[in-house]
C-alpha cells in the first residue's frame, strides 16, 4: 500500500498522507516512504511550493502508530523517535515553502509535523494538541521547540504540560495556524496561497525562506550577515533582471527559477 501519496502539477507538490483507517498514523513504513518523497522533492526544481495534508475527512495525522509502538523494543522505539525527528525537519528545511492542509486531528506528530512546515491552514472541525505528556513521554519530534518558538515559552508550556487540546479558532488565536476555512475549502485555500507564492521569483522565494530560516534563532548581527549572503546569491540570476525588464516593459515579468 502506498502510504504516502505524492502529486505535482503547476509546480505544486501534494503530499498526502495515506492511512485514514490508521488516523494517517506514521509506523515505520509511512515514516520511510515519507522520506523518500521529501528527499525527492527537494532536488525537484519544477516543485515551487509544497503542500502537506491526510487522506479523508477525519485526521490529518495523529502521530506515531501506537499499535506498532507496543510492539517495539526500546531500541526499535529509539530508532523510530529519532527518524521521525529527522524527517520532519527534512520538511522544515525544505527549500520549497510548505504549507500543512489540516483536514482533522492533528496531534502529537501529528502537530509536529505541521508545525515543521511554514504555513498551516486548518478546517474549522481540527483538532490540535501535542498530547505526548498524556501518554508518559514528551514531544519528541521537534514539537517542544518550534511551538515555543511560534506562540512563546509560556504557552506552549501550558499546551505541552496539559495535554490540551483545542479546537482550529483557539490555534488561531494562538498563532498557530495562519487560517481557518471551511471544510470544501481546504485544498482550494492551500492551493490559493502557494499560487501567490509561485507568482514570484522562485530563487527569491528560497533565498527569502533561507534567511529567515537560518537567522530566527541568531543575534541580529548574525542574522543580518545571513540575510546579506542570501542576497548575493540573487544579485546574479536571470529572474533579478527579468524583473527590472518586466517593470520598464509594463508587464508581468515571467520568471523561470534562473
Amino acid at each position: 500500500m502506498e502510504k504516502i501519496k505524492l502529486t505535482i502539477e503547476n509546480h505544486i507538490a501534494t503530499v498526502t498522507i495515506n492511512r485514514p483507517d490508521q488516523l494517517n498514523c506514521f509506523d515505520l513504513d509511512a515514516l520511510t516512504q515519507l522520506e523518500e518523497v521529501v528527499d525527492g522533492i527537494k532536488l525537484d526544481r519544477d516543485v515551487r511550493v509544497v503542500i502537506v495534508t491526510g487522506a479523508g475527512e477525519k485526521s490529518f495525522s495523529a502521530g506515531a502508530d501506537l499499535k506498532e509502538r507496543r510492539t517495539l523494543s526500546e531500541k526499535e522505539v529509539r530508532r523510530n523517535v529519532s527518524m521521525i525527528r529527522n524527517v520532519f525537519t527534512k520538511i522544515e528545511e525544505l527549500p520549497q515553502p510548505t504549507i500543512a492542509a489540516i483536514n482533522g486531528y492533528a496531534l502529537g506528530g501529528g502537530l509536529e509535523l505541521a508545525l515543521a512546515c511554514d504555513f498551516r491552514i486548518a478546517v474549522n472541525e481540527a483538532t490540535v494538541a501535542l498530547t505526548e505528556v498524556s501518554w508518559g513521554i514528551i514531544p519528541g519530534a521537534g514539537g517542544t521547540q518550534r511551538l515555543s518558538r511560534l506562540i512563546g515559552i509560556s504557552k506552549a508550556k501550558e499546551l505541552i504540560f496539559t495535554a490540551r487540546k483545542i479546537n482550529a479558532n483557539q490555534a488561531y488565536d494562538l498563532g498557530i495556524v495562519n487560517k481557518v476555512v471551511e471544510r470544501e475549502q481546504l485544498l482550494a485555500a492551500a492551493v490559493e496561497l502557494a499560487e501567490e507564492i509561485i507568482k514570484n521569483a522562485p530563487l527569491a522565494v528560497i533565498q527569502a525562506k533561507y534567511a529567515i530560516h537560518y537567522g530566527s534563532n541568531v543575534d541580529l548581527n548574525t542574522g543580518l550577515a545571513i540575510e546579506s549572503k542570501a542576497y548575493e546569491v540573487i544579485i546574479p540570476t536571470k529572474d533579478r533582471v527579468e524583473a527590472l525588464e518586466a517593470f520598464k516593459e509594463k508587464r508581468p515579468p515571467n520568471f523561470r527559477g534562473e
